[in-house]
């Protein structure tokens, strides 16, 4: 089971987060271009889902940051 965390942050902070999480998606997208291009099935899929993982959790950060409105 997975288990919520309360972090209190200054905006700066969440910035450096993203920004972070920003390099670390690139990494996991770069990733799944080779292993495509090396025709590795397995890794791509690997790949894309933690892209799409990180892009989901900087989508909820940035919503902290930026609230609509």
């Amino acid at each position: 089971m997975t288990q919520s965390l309360t972090l209190k942050l200054t905006e700066d902070e969440a910035e450096m987060i993203l920004d972070a999480l920003e390099v670390d998606k690139e990494g996991y997208v770069e990733s799944a271009k080779e292993a495509r291009g090396n025709n590795n099935r397995a890794d791509v899929k690997t790949f894309t889902e933690a892209a799409e993982r990180i892009q989901a959790l900087i989508n909820r950060v940035r919503a902290l940051v930026e609230p609509a409105g």
